[in-house]
């Protein structure tokens, strides 16, 4: 499966008939009614949420944008496409200023609609792998002891061991020792690779 849609449409037959051509497409889809369902759904779900969201933008008792706000304060940053009528284009442009990834107008093109969320899946893919990198970057500086992230940040300056040694008032012996232990919690090999890691 490609990924899934978070689907958000009043009408029934729109959701059937979404539903319908999005799984043809090899894509999962959560269909919801009203902007409340699908909130709650996303507030049950484990983090990270993975895949993109699919709104309409005219709904009671929430717009699309209202659900578009809530999911900004949830500090959700997937995608979000809009599904527009013809009077609904400022509402649309207003959409996309505020990130989203883009809206069509109904009606739309199955197959240009399919094109655009099979992108912003890519999209979603790729924030989740750059954001899992970070995680780990992360986790691995959080693992340096305070002393170990001394010598880090003298070895990412390019100080050879003696001088780095002097500036702690410790061995060389045990500078090596810190720096191989840097190096193999870092995951890194020399000191350039270091300071890469540390420039993020």
């Amino acid at each position: 499966m490609k990924g899934w849609v978070y689907l958000l449409d009043d009408e029934a037959a729109v959701l059937d008939a979404l539903d319908f051509l999005l799984m043809s497409r090899d894509i999962g889809v959560r269909p919801y009614a009203t902007g409340p369902q699908l909130l709650a759904a996303v507030d049950a779900a484990p983090r990270p949420l993975r895949g993109v969201f699919l709104l309409d933008i005219r709904m009671e008792p929430m717009s699309g944008l209202m659900v578009q706000d809530a999911l900004m304060a949830r500090r959700l940053r997937n995608p979000v496409l809009f599904l527009s009528g013809h009077g609904d284009i400022p509402m649309a442009v207003d959409a996309l200023k505020k990130g989203a990834f883009d809206f069509l107008e109904k009606p739309y093109s199955d197959n240009a609609l399919v094109d655009r969320i099979e992108q912003a899946l890519a999209v979603d893919a790729a924030m989740h792998t750059d954001d899992a990198r970070v995680a780990e970057r992360e986790a691995r500086l959080s693992s340096l002891t305070e002393r170990e992230r001394e010598v880090m940040l003298r070895v990412a300056a390019g100080k050879l061991n003696k001088v780095i040694a002097d500036e702690l008032h410790v061995s060389v012996r045990t500078v090596e020792v810190h720096r191989a232990r840097v190096y193999a919690k870092l995951g890194v090999r020399s000191a350039a690779e270091v300071a890469t890691v540390l420039a993020g």
